[in-house]
């Protein structure tokens, strides 16, 4: 596994967070400074795992976020999709997803694809408009979406 780490950039009123590498017992949040931000962005594009130990300090760590800071998930890999769907608090009620990618596989060449979906394009809060196809602008190859549309994109129908 990759080892955890967090680049912190700020922009005006914006702390961008850029997450990588694992998310697990070893991982560290105890140097991100919330204070004087009104706006949280977590860059969450080159996270490759998360565990049940670093959930419960992701969820330990989000409870210290000063109230009326507004926190977006953006490029969320599968595997934070995945815990956003299934445990209670990884995603703040008050938060809210920006992107996230959703796979699609090709039959023919066995050939998979992350595709970013972008609120206001693909999805709304509540509705997304997911292609049931995808055509790959490299290979040109047509690829299915690889995933149970109902349980994957349960965190949008929240609320």
């Amino acid at each position: 596994m990759s080892k955890f780490s967090i680049e912190k950039n700020s922009e005006g009123e914006s702390l961008v967070l850029n997450f990588s590498g694992s998310v697990d017992e070893d991982a560290s949040f105890s140097d991100v400074e919330w204070a004087g931000f009104k706006k949280v962005i977590f860059d969450l594009d080159k996270v490759s795992a998360i565990n049940s130990c670093g959930i419960r300090e992701w969820i330990k760590w989000l409870k210290t976020a000063p109230e009326g800071v507004q926190i977006v998930y953006k490029n969320c890999p599968k595997v934070i999709v995945d815990q956003i769907n299934m445990v209670a608090g990884f995603l703040p009620p008050s938060a809210e997803v920006e992107s996230f990618y959703v796979p699609y596989y090709s039959d023919a060449s066995g050939a998979e694809k992350m595709v970013l979906f972008k609120r206001g394009v693909e999805f709304n809060e509540g509705s997304v408009n997911a292609p049931e196809t995808y055509t790959d602008p490299e290979s040109g190859e047509e690829m299915e979406m690889d995933v149970i549309e109902a349980k994957y994109f349960k965190f949008l129908k929240k609320g």
